[in-house]
């Protein structure tokens, strides 16, 4: 279950979502006691069991499950992990910390969008979190690990609900999605190729590219994404990344009076005709096909986000 071991006890586990080393959970252990940072869904609670099992670190061991944000491909299997966990406290944005507590909203939200069968195909049973084991946040609050700390910085643009932990045993930061994705399948001779994530419905290019340059001034050796674990370049990545989220903001711009049904196809075209560009400029020979496979997704999703920003921002 364990898919990459890394210096200083941080592991990476396939969450097993959607597709094989897509979604990853990390665990991070020291001085015997650990840490998991996002937890995929609920389907991927084995994993982590058996990981743990597979590293011999006992259940009652595990004193943290840090959460970047509760979106549920992060922050869905919380409830169920937290349940095979008797000592471990969740820790969470104080935006996000409502909906570890009481998981109905984003349990209702999700199946209007989804429906039943596939909400349940995709993320499982999302189970409540006692309040006394959730841990709201502050700006700086730092947690020990073993002889290490971790660091909150929120760092929204993805989200209203976002945070990052800085690692300050291993000097890298756990960004869920604020440093975007990174598909190994796209690797160029050891260098990783990121995009951002613009999902709805809290996208903020603004304060995105805020949380970027705050996370970068700590000087971070590494960053390990949930989508997908560790990468290093950080000054090169964070330029890429900003350079992405500005041309997304002239795609929205462009097509931002057309209606929705006509703005829709056209943004996410134009979105396409970006990624495959910025691939062919990395050096990158991946078919179109295998793009449209890994990315097609995140194309739908940041499209959508995108609307949803265009329509906030006219209704100012």
């Amino acid at each position: 279950m364990i898919t990459h071991r890394f210096d200083h006890g941080i592991h990476a586990i396939d969450a097993e979502y959607l597709m094989s080393l897509f979604d990853a959970v990390h665990l991070v252990v020291d001085e015997g006691r650990a840490a998991f940072v996002d937890c995929g869904t609920a389907h991927s609670v084995p994993a982590m069991l058996a990981a743990l099992d597979e590293l011999r670190i006992p259940r009652t061991h595990v004193d943290w499950v840090f959460l970047t944000h509760v979106h549920l491909d992060h922050a869905g299997g919380a409830g169920q992990l937290m349940r095979a966990l008797p000592e471990a406290r969740a820790v969470v944005h104080p935006r996000g910390a409502p909906h570890m507590i009481d998981p109905r909203k984003l349990i209702d939200a999700s199946i209007a969008v989804y429906g039943q069968a596939l909400y349940d195909r995709l993320y499982g049973d999302l189970l409540p979190i006692e309040s006394s084991r959730v841990i709201s946040t502050t700006e700086g609050q730092r947690f020990s690990l073993g002889r290490r700390e971790f660091e909150i910085l929120h760092t929204p643009g993805h989200a209203l609900h976002h945070q990052t932990f800085f690692d300050h045993g291993s000097r890298s930061v756990f960004t869920g999605d604020t440093l975007g994705l990174s598909y190994r399948v796209f690797d160029v001779h050891g260098r990783a190729f990121v995009i951002p994530t613009t999902s709805p419905s809290q996208f903020d290019p603004e304060q995105l590219i805020d949380s970027i340059r705050r996370i970068l001034a700590r000087r971070p050796e590494a960053a390990y994404l949930t989508h997908y674990s560790r990468i290093e370049d950080l000054d090169r990545i964070g330029a890429d990344l900003i350079r992405m989220i500005e041309a997304h903001v002239a795609v929205a711009l462009a097509h931002a009076e057309k209606q929705t049904d006509g703005a829709r196809p056209a943004i996410r075209a134009a979105l396409k005709e970006l990624f495959v560009r910025e691939l062919r400029q990395f050096g990158s020979d991946t078919p179109d096909a295998t793009i449209e496979h890994w990315l097609g997704g995140d194309l739908d999703l940041n499209t959508d986000g995108l609307l949803a920003w265009l329509a906030r921002r006219t209704r100012g």
